[in-house]
């Protein structure tokens, strides 16, 4: 056991990483490469696909590199990947144009007609997803109406850690929870003819591949993926889930016995809890948010996104390097992040409210509202540079709980990771904001690390996923820090507050959205 690896892919936006664990989950060796994308005029986000997998075979080869008899000691190979996005091929394996991802905008008009129709909550109440330009129904509904010559000789409908699996294995598939929260039925983890039909792509059902559970089957990396990748023709290769859920899987969330919530701060905010029966699954009035299979049976992921999280402390501390520059002094993003504590802690808390909708595509969750902007309210001339900071960091805590909210109950615990819950007075915001105790994961790499979970549990190394969690996750969960109880009152009002600020602003966000246009 000592001498055996299992790898997992995460095949990001932007970054692709391999990552060697051992039997027991220590991550042994790591390699990550850029990944590349393309901006289009009009909102489109779109990628190679040959690019992509010869660079995730070029960080197999590199972790081969790292590994001593990497090949040889590999028992199991595990992918996940970018959420939602269209990657398409033809009956060769060929793809078909370059993929359209999670990022591309073009398909908003066609996901406003169809969320405006009475049908779209039969769709909703299927899925228990709220749809969005991003998923691959919106995407795959908005070229056959205007662009179906983009579906030319196309023969499968992947997305990304798909198109690997299939480079990876010859086998086309995909997994329970994008084939799901797209075009199926949640509690039956199966397509959904009704569902497809709501979406208006009857005549594309065809595209989409059968769905794999990668926790109880796997297929043999082909021979041509080994000349590619340097790892031995044969290895077993699990589909994962998406990269949200297999992060969380990383992180935490699959506890049955603390049935946790899992936040990752990135650049987007994720905010999940955990969900042990289809029964238990809450659907909200305005039709947001998604609902995810866990690779296990019966267990879902309730989940609402938020399209900024870190941003808004990038846009912050941007500003402060701007003005920092007018007077000759260069300070980068690290050394102010270093700052950061020490002005939230000058700071009194609650002072102002952050509507932290500082993305160009407004919000997604717990609401849908591309007008959606950032802004303070409540400034007066008493306010400095650090209640500012201090409330923009308080508008993240807020927007998550504004999420959890949204999907039932508060959890009484959350597990939080990504690169922002280092931040002490981070934690202690979002602890107090949500009145729930908070626990850090310590895994570097999560993602890589649920997918390599799920090749664990496919290939007989655990006989549950709830085995598997305990000697993968438990260990490396930081210590449980507590509600400050004062805080949390405080901040129970203020929240009020901020739900009526953003609920107000809303008309205030089409007009202005409406003046921009004119201008």
């Amino acid at each position: 056991m000592a001498d055996t690896i299992i790898i997992g892919i995460d095949a990001g936006t932007s970054i692709i990483k391999s990552v060697a664990f051992d039997a027991g989950g220590r991550q042994i060796a790591s390699v990550a490469l850029p990944n590349t994308y393309e901006i289009l005029p009009g909102g489109g986000a779109e990628q190679d696909l040959g690019r992509t997998w010869a660079d995730t075979a070029a960080s197999l080869r590199q972790l081969a590199e790292k590994v001593p008899d990497l090949a040889r000691r590999t028992v199991a190979v595990a992918v996940t990947g970018q959420g939602d996005g269209t990657w398409l091929i033809d009956g060769e394996g060929e793809p078909v144009g370059p993929a359209w991802l999670w990022l591309d905008a073009r398909a908003a008009p066609t996901v406003e007609e169809i969320r405006a129709s009475p049908d779209d909550r039969a769709r909703f109440e299927k899925t228990a997803t709220g749809l969005a330009a991003c998923q691959q129904g919106a995407q795959l509904a908005h070229i056959g109406r205007h662009m179906p010559e983009r579906l030319k000789g196309a023969a499968t409908a992947f997305h990304c850690k798909d198109w690997l699996y299939f480079k990876l294995t010859g086998s086309r598939a995909t997994d329970p929870s994008e084939g799901c929260f797209t075009f199926g039925d949640f509690r039956r983890r199966a397509y959904d003819d009704e569902v497809v039909g709501l979406l208006g792509l009857e005549g594309m059902r065809s595209l989409l591949p059968p769905i794999v559970d990668g926790t109880r089957q796997n297929a043999g990396l082909s021979p041509e993926a080994a000349a590619a990748t340097g790892l031995k023709a044969g290895t077993p290769v699990a589909l994962g889930y998406i990269d949200v859920v297999c992060t969380a899987l990383g992180a935490g969330l699959f506890d049955r016995r603390a049935t946790p919530g899992c936040t990752i701060i990135g650049s987007t905010g994720m905010n999940m809890r955990l969900v042990l029966s289809a029964d238990q699954v809450e659907l909200n009035d305005d039709a947001t948010g998604y609902t995810m299979c866990m690779p296990a049976p019966g267990v879902f992921a309730q989940m609402q996104s938020s399209l900024a999280a870190t941003l808004n402390i990038d846009w912050v501390l941007s500003l402060a390097s701007d003005i920092l520059r007018t007077q000759g002094i260069e300070r980068g993003h690290d050394d102010l992040i270093g700052l950061i504590d020490g002005w939230v802690t000058a700071a009194s808390p609650g002072a102002l409210l952050y509507q932290p909708y500082i993305s160009e595509a407004g919000e997604r969750g717990p609401f849908v509202d591309g007008n959606a902007r950032a802004g303070f309210v409540g400034i007066s001339q008493q306010h400095g540079f650090g209640d500012l900071v201090r409330s923009v960091l308080e508008g993240l805590a807020f927007a998550v709980r504004d999420c959890y909210a949204a999907m039932g109950p508060l959890p009484q615990e959350i597990r939080l990771t990504g690169g922002a819950a280092k931040s002490p007075a981070l934690r202690a915001m979002l602890g107090a904001v949500l009145g729930a105790r908070t626990r850090t994961s310590r895994r570097v790499e999560a993602g890589a690390a649920g997918a390599a979970m799920i090749a664990a549990v496919s290939t007989g190394h655990y006989a549950s996923m709830d085995e598997c969690a305990a000697e993968w996750v438990d260990p490396m969960l930081g210590e449980v820090e507590d509600p400050d109880t004062a805080l949390a009152q405080r901040y129970g009002k203020v929240f009020d507050a901020y739900v009526e600020a953003r609920t107000a602003l809303r008309p205030v966000w089409r007009s202005l959205a409406s003046a921009r246009k004119s201008i």
